[in-house]
Parts: C-alpha cells; sequence; structure tokens
C-alpha cells in the first residue's frame, strides 16, 4: 500500500513568502500593461504608414514614438 505520511516542508505548513508573491504579481501586471501598450502602439502606427499615402516610415516611427509616450504617461 502506499504510504501518505508528510514528507516535506509543504505538507508540514511551509512559510508562504508573500512579499515575493505580491513583487512578482506586480511585475507580471506592469510587463502586461506595457506590452499590450506596445502592441496597440505598433499597430496603430502601420495602420498610419499604411492608410496615410503622403506617410512613410519615418512618419509612422514617429507616431509609435508619440502613442508610447503618451501611454507611458498616463499608464503609470
Amino acid at each position: 500500500m502506499a504510504d501518505h505520511s508528510p514528507a516535506g516542508p509543504l505538507e508540514m505548513g511551509a512559510g508562504m513568502d508573500y512579499p515575493e508573491h505580491e513583487r512578482t504579481y506586480s511585475m507580471f501586471v506592469s510587463l502586461a500593461k506595457y506590452g499590450s501598450l506596445v502592441c496597440v502602439a505598433l499597430l496603430i502606427a502601420m495602420a498610419f504608414g499604411f492608410f496615410v499615402s503622403s506617410a512613410g516610415f519615418f512618419s509612422a516611427l514617429i507616431l509609435f514614438i508619440l502613442v508610447c509616450a503618451v501611454g507611458g504617461f498616463l499608464l503609470r
């Protein structure tokens, strides 16, 4: 038969490192927030560069940087 007695610190009720959990969660939320901002800014800049006939690569790049800067300011 199988032995179901506690075999390690997890089964004995090991203490959790809550400050580390909170730091990891905060880092994940920040990464998701700013990663989404960069994706949205990239899509906006690509659409601008494609649909506006007089706009080129550099105009779309300037728009991308501008959207990232304004979005970063608003998200902090």
